[in-house]
């Protein structure tokens, strides 16, 4: 029937949720997520952490550690930015 939805269509728009068909769409859902459910936090920091992490620790005068997974890195980050005041909200 013309106008009127078919049953196909309608299953397509429930299926279809651009929050969650589109990464984009929420970009801070994943750095909410505690580091302890991360699946890769036990893998090897990235590079983006190792230097964001080694410019903090030259700031705030502290030991950089380059043997941190990620999940023990993004600790240190929140740790390290609290101390230096780096990336806090203003």
């Amino acid at each position: 029937m013309k106008g009127q939805p078919t049953e196909n269509a309608e299953r397509q728009d429930e299926a279809s949720d651009p929050r969650t068909d589109n990464p984009k769409a929420s970009p801070t859902s994943n750095a909410e997520k505690d580091p302890d459910e991360w699946v890769t936090g036990d893998e090897p920091m990235t590079g983006a952490q190792a230097s964001y992490l080694k410019t903090l620790s030259e700031e705030a005068k502290e030991p950089f550690d380059a043997s941190l997974t990620k999940a023990d890195a993004s600790r240190r980050i929140e740790e390290l930015q609290a101390k230096t005041g780096r990336g806090q909200k203003s």
